[in-house]
């Protein structure tokens, strides 16, 4: 994922939806709610992170309609994953990673080698140092398990619902001589073709946004991961609440609105969130972690590059929805700025037998 409809509280039933998105009234309803958030007696933060006049919403009549979640996730990546490839593979990024970088501090900035970084140092804070079979749960074009087939030895599969990155990530297996290694198909990741403890190592690298059914999502990494195998997700979050807190501030839901609404994102959860539900699918040594400060140039290399000539054409070309989310991108900016957004791993095991 490299970039909805849904409030955003921390609780259980809010990150369980049905897989649907908004009809033209549900976004009605909630641009109302957003005039709402934005009145005078918001808060000088609400009014940062809020604004009465939505620039993405100029392309929404140009976008068609789809019926289900999972038809808008696929449309939208079926679009954008060429223009990501060819404009930000060309402007100092890694076209083949459709994921944020690992940006040290201290260092130059240089986002392909930062985003390489971002899978060397997750599989390092996560401790895997060996693996047979690697399934990437929303792979993309494959950039990922690609590597880790390089790095390890070891066969991947990998699985979106993007028929154009499927086949792009295995013209590009065979490109690199990895196709008896690694195969990608299309199919959902909430329900799998695959046996149960197929993988010794299950990755989900920027993938769980699109996820409509959180606790699914997570017994469904458990099912296909093997006795005593590692299961990694890395992915975008909203804040865990204060204590006393049931919801986030209506600004910060605003602002989540409007970045779901733009990358066919549900409903976002907390990290501890997540941590319960591997705890509900009976999974162990669970650990977390928050890079949310490591990833913040990302999104100003992103916008720069959606701002020159080459991306400016690519973003037209390849239609509406994929314009709708690079008017969105500073809102990534405004969101990890401010806290509302972390960008958090977990990691945890499956019991052995």
């Amino acid at each position: 994922s490299f970039f909805g409809d849904s409030p955003h509280s921390a609780t259980m039933t809010s990150i369980a939806r049905a897989p649907t998105t908004a009809s033209p009234s549900a976004r009605a309803t909630r641009r109302r709610a957003r005039r709402a958030a934005t009145t005078p007696s918001a808060s000088a933060n609400e009014e940062r992170t809020t604004s009465t006049f939505e620039l993405e919403r100029v392309v929404e009549p140009l976008i068609a309609e789809t019926k289900t979640l999972n038809e808008g996730i696929a449309k939208f990546y079926d679009e954008s994953s060429r223009v990501w490839e060819d404009v930000w593979g060309s402007e100092g990024g890694d076209g083949t990673h459709m994921h944020h970088g690992y940006y040290r501090r201290g260092e130059p900035v240089n986002h392909a080698k930062a985003q390489v970084d971002m899978i060397e140092e997750s599989l390092r804070w996560a401790g895997v140092r060996e693996v047979k079979r690697v399934l990437d749960v929303g792979c993309g074009i494959g950039g990922s398990s690609r590597h880790m087939v390089r790095k390890y030895g070891c066969e991947a599969e990998g699985v979106t619902l993007s028929p154009v990155q499927a086949a792009r990530a295995n013209a590009l297996a065979k490109e690199e001589g990895v196709e008896n290694m690694a195969k990608y198909r299309v199919a959902d990741a909430l329900n799998m073709p695959f046996e149960d403890g197929s993988f010794d190592f299950v990755w989900s690298m920027e993938s769980g946004e699109h996820m409509p059914d959180k606790k699914k999502f997570v017994d469904e990494l458990a099912r296909v991961c093997a006795p005593g195998g590692r299961i990694l997700i890395v992915t975008w979050c909203h804040r865990t609440l204060e204590p006393g807190q049931s919801a986030l501030e209506p600004a910060e839901r605003v602002l989540l609105d409007r970045i779901c609404d733009a990358y066919y994102l549900p409903a976002w959860c907390s990290i501890a969130d997540y941590k319960a539900l591997a705890e509900d699918a009976g999974l162990v040594d669970i650990e977390t972690e928050d890079w949310s400060e490591e990833v913040k140039p990302f999104w100003k290399g992103v916008i720069k590059t959606a701002l020159t000539l080459k991306g400016v054409i690519g973003l037209l070309k390849s239609g509406a929805a994929t314009l709708r989310g690079a008017l969105v991108m500073p809102l990534m900016q405004t969101g990890l700025a401010t806290g509302t957004i972390k960008f958090n791993l977990i990691t945890m095991r499956k019991p052995p037998l």
